[in-house]
């Protein structure tokens, strides 16, 4: 069926994820629902430092506002400092060494039941 793209939100104390949405194509909706979803389940209390890459979808208005809501302190990495984002890096590396590297998904569905199982 062609790509799926995963956003992630870990817990860096916890290094557990918090939040996540797939869908057939990056944009500003993607992130964003894993974000609601994160602060829906996780309930943080202000202060919380949401850090992500500089990518357009983190940056989007929709995004940062929900932040702003949920009074949440923003951190961005600075441009082109890959270190900042290692610790989701890894997540995501091992995501496809171990899951998805190992498999053929007929369908979307298919590939996000296999992540539903890990409790993402």
């Amino acid at each position: 069926e062609g790509w799926l793209y995963l956003a992630a939100l870990m817990d860096l104390c916890s290094r557990r994820i918090v939040g996540w949405n797939t869908a057939d194509r990056i944009d500003r909706l993607l992130p964003l629902t894993a974000l609601q979803q994160a602060l829906r389940e996780r309930r943080p209390e202000p202060g919380l430092i949401h850090h992500t890459d500089r990518g357009g979808q983190y940056a989007a208005y929709e995004y940062q506002r929900c932040l702003e809501k949920a009074q949440a302190i923003t951190s961005m990495s600075r441009k082109g400092d890959c270190w900042d984002n290692a610790l989701v890096g890894s997540f995501f590396g091992t995501l496809k060494q171990e899951l998805v590297h190992h498999r053929r998904y007929r369908t979307r569905p298919e590939a996000i039941r296999d992540m539903d199982l890990l409790r993402l």
